[in-house]
């Protein structure tokens, strides 16, 4: 038999909850009603980076890219999907006032992008789906208008960094 290591999940501490807000008593998906939850402000801090060559970094930083601008084409993306993320992620409200900010700067030392989106919202429900969405989209943005240049990119570590409001409070990457 072969030795596995433990799962990372395995050391985290276990949630407050230890049962899925999106299943029924039987199992099935369903939509969490949060008609009855306070309206509080929220805001959720997500991170991922984009790794790419040496060439298509310079095409970036350079602004020779003949697609056009990445960065700037990339952060309207993610602001755009973040708005939308209740479209996309099954059995995710919709937020219309959510507010969304997506940060993207080149880092000679990947070579690639970093990118930070923030999104907030006065609700019912948290918006880490609409941070992480949007930095997600973001990076999907870039890749799409640099890979004619470099097909090997690789899209890595979009994580949550930190929330805030709602029922669970405050939460940040270093506190586990």
């Amino acid at each position: 038999m072969k030795n596995t290591p433990p799962s990372p999940l395995a050391s985290e501490p276990e949630p407050a909850s230890t049962s899925l807000s999106h299943l029924d008593e039987r199992g099935d998906a369903t939509m969490v009603d949060v008609g009855e939850k306070d309206v509080t402000s929220r805001r959720a801090v997500a991170h991922g980076v984009l790794r790419c060559s040496p060439r298509a970094f310079r095409l970036l930083t350079e602004g020779a890219n003949p697609k056009g601008d990445v960065q700037q084409v990339s952060r309207v993306a993610g602001i755009m999907a973040g708005k939308r993320t209740g479209e996309l992620i099954p059995l995710c409200h919709m937020l219309p006032a959510a507010s969304v900010s997506v940060e993207i700067e080149p880092d000679a030392s990947l070579p690639g992008l970093r990118a930070n989106a923030t999104a907030t919202v006065a609700g019912p429900t948290g918006v880490e789906m609409e941070a992480l969405t949007a930095v997600s989209v973001a990076l999907l943005t870039a890749y799409d208008m640099l890979k004619a240049v470099d097909r090997g990119m690789t899209i890595e570590s979009v994580e949550l960094v930190e929330k805030s409001g709602g029922r669970s409070g405050e939460w940040s990457r270093g506190q586990r």
